[in-house]
């Protein structure tokens, strides 16, 4: 029982430095404008776009209209309203042969979920050749084109706060939560990496154990983790979703969840962190089954 409560209470330590970490302030009233997008409008705060869909117990940001209220994630306390981000601006672009969703929005910097909200697509729409969609209209600029054109703009999903420091060399000996693309070092309150991977990739265990929390922890998606034997705790956030609740047994290999996107850097990343005991442990040196 002791060990347990210790456990618990150190659990509690490392989600208070996510907090401490992410950065947020005061909780905010976000007035709905014409033509934004719950996507948009967590890019513009710099937050989850999923944390605002359960804030507000939002089922379907498709069915948000012009002029409704929503809460922005911060801070418990103040719900004062704010003066929001200036509105979001559209271009249009017309569909090519070959493209897809997915395609652009690798190409422009955008994820598939803003796209698919911007268009009011359902989530397993496929778009067509000659189809005009709606895109960033900072993409236009920045790509140095006008008029109907192949376009986009920034970001989507897990919403993490920029901790990173420089990124290393990829070792290819090194297992991996998820097939990586990057890693960067975390700095400041937390100490771990950045591993960017895949939008939805799976993220799987590196090691056997017991899932001890599992849920939404504000600026860093969905967080995993997992007490393994030797007295190490796996953390592993910036999950769109979650496969895993507590309690649960993994072993090596299992997946977790599902990797979400960071707003700030868009791209599909995942916050990796090993404890053991009260001291954080290099993440690339911790134990692998």
């Amino acid at each position: 029982m002791e060990y347990n409560a210790k456990l618990r209470l150190f659990i509690c330590v490392i989600l208070s430095l996510f907090m401490a970490g992410s950065g947020f302030s005061e909780e905010r009233i976000h007035v709905i404008r014409q033509g934004e997008t719950i996507y948009s409008i967590a890019r513009s705060y710099g937050v989850n776009f999923q944390e605002i869909l359960t804030l507000n117990k939002i089922t379907d940001a498709r069915t948000v209209q012009a002029g409704a209220k929503i809460r922005i994630p911060g801070a418990a306390g103040s719900s004062s309203a704010v003066s929001p981000p200036a509105p979001q601006s559209y271009g249009e672009y017309r569909v090519e042969k070959n493209d897809t969703l997915y395609s652009l929005a690798r190409r422009y910097s955008i994820s598939v979920a803003e796209l698919l909200d911007m268009n009011g697509f359902a989530p397993n729409y496929v778009i067509k050749a000659g189809e005009k969609i709606r895109i960033p209209a900072q993409g236009i600029a920045s790509s140095g084109q006008s008029g109907t054109q192949n376009v986009s703009g920034q970001t989507g999903g897990s919403g993490a706060p920029a901790l990173t420091g420089s990124t290393t060399r990829l070792d290819p000996s090194i297992k991996w939560p998820v097939k990586a693309k990057e890693i960067s070092f975390i700095t400041g309150n937390l100490h771990g990496v950045q591993v960017t991977g895949e939008l939805r990739e799976g993220v799987k265990s590196l090691t056997g154990g017991t899932v001890v929390s599992a849920g939404p922890y504000r600026g860093f998606g969905r967080v995993a983790i997992i007490q393994a034997t030797g007295g190490y705790l796996y953390v592993y956030g910036g999950c769109e979703t979650l496969s895993v609740k507590e309690g649960d047994k993994v072993i090596p290999g299992t997946e977790l969840g599902k990797l979400g996107i960071d707003t700030k850097t868009a791209k599909s990343q995942l916050f990796f962190f090993v404890y053991r005991g009260n001291t954080p442990v290099d993440p690339a040196k911790a134990p692998r089954a």
